[in-house]
């Protein structure tokens, strides 16, 4: 059935975009798999607001979330042959696409929100999104995903609570050889599987922001959250190359301008939205939220910074000039 919306979705918007008797604008797709009300849904529709601003409605950007569309890699796929217009896509998941994404995939790699926005704003997030261009997608902004840290039906508060637990973790290396690391078992699938693999016990545990635990509900199953905050692994708003190249200067113009817009108001959401995620979770949801210290984990998956680095020298570069960008504030939990 879910094929079946799909196909008559894309179909309808073909014949919108390519025969103006159907409209008077210009109808593109994004799609993503976070809920509504999720702040990054109230991005892209930020992102879609603005567009439409910009071009004085010459552009309209029709938003569909929670996967109705697909998949994160599915709706990739279909971005790379130009059948879907926009995406929001984990960097976790354009590793898979470009390697040279795992640099900011890496565990620890960031030593704070402020480092982590740095690095993102700057020479080497402007890299990661050009990159992209090899993968027939363009990448346009950084959106806040917070720190991914585990929950599960126990506490975890060093990596030998970690050791023999199915966790679920993004398909991508970098997550994976982080958990075996960790002592853990691995086992990648889909973000909407997720509620019923912890309910079913298919899984231990999970690892993620806390917006996983109230907007997907994860923390109805489970109850506990250890915060050691392993990774900061943001999303970005990504296009299909086919639709760039046909946009002209001032289009183009108005897409980046609209896209960096959105990245503003997704980050303030995010900020304003994390300490009542936070208590909603001990307050509504009856989670109880742990704090280990951070080293014990630092020290299992120190090692694939190395290992990263020794891939060739346009990883070792992009890691030292994150790692060059540290300040010495130190995370009290360390």
């Amino acid at each position: 059935m879910k094929i079946i919306l799909v196909v008559f979705i894309l179909i309808s918007f073909f014949f919108l975009r390519f025969f103006p008797g159907f409209g008077s604008s210009k109808k593109l797709v994004l799609a993503h798999n976070n809920p509504q009300g999720h702040p990054v849904h109230r991005g892209l529709v930020d992102f879609s607001t603005k567009l439409n601003d910009l071009s004085l409605g010459k552009y309209e950007v029709k938003v569909y979330p929670s996967e109705i569309l697909g998949r994160e890699r599915e709706v990739l796929e279909l971005i790379q042959v130009g059948a879907l217009d926009f995406t929001k896509v984990s960097s976790s998941n354009l590793e898979n696409f470009s390697p040279l994404w795992a640099v900011i995939n890496l565990p620890y790699i960031f030593e704070s929100t402020s480092h982590y926005f740095e690095v993102l704003d700057g020479e080497v997030g402007q890299t990661l999104l050009n990159v992209l261009q090899k993968n027939k997608m363009q990448g346009l902004a950084f959106y806040d995903a917070g720190a991914r840290s585990f929950y599960a039906s126990k506490p975890i508060l060093s990596p030998q609570d970690i050791e023999g637990l199915k966790i679920r973790v993004m398909g991508s290396q970098s997550a994976i050889r982080m958990l075996k690391a960790m002592g853990g078992s691995p086992t990648p699938m889909p973000y909407g599987e997720v509620y019923t693999a912890l309910q079913q016990n298919v899984i231990d545990g999970a690892e993620n922001n806390v917006f996983a635990l109230t907007t997907k509900k994860h923390g109805e199953v489970v109850k506990h959250y250890s915060l050691d905050e392993h990774a900061m692994m943001p999303d970005v708003l990504v296009m299909s190359a086919k639709l760039w190249h046909v946009l002209d200067l001032e289009e183009r113009k108005w897409v980046k301008e609209a896209a960096l817009y959105s990245q503003g108001q997704q980050r303030k959401y995010w900020a304003e939205e994390i300490y009542k995620e936070m208590q909603k979770i001990e307050n509504e949801l009856g989670m109880k939220v742990h704090h280990p210290k951070k080293a014990p984990f630092i020290k299992k998956v120190e090692s694939l910074h190395q290992e990263l680095a020794s891939q060739g020298p346009k990883f070792r570069i992009l890691i030292e000039k994150i790692k060059s960008l540290m300040n010495s504030a130190k995370d009290e939990n360390l």
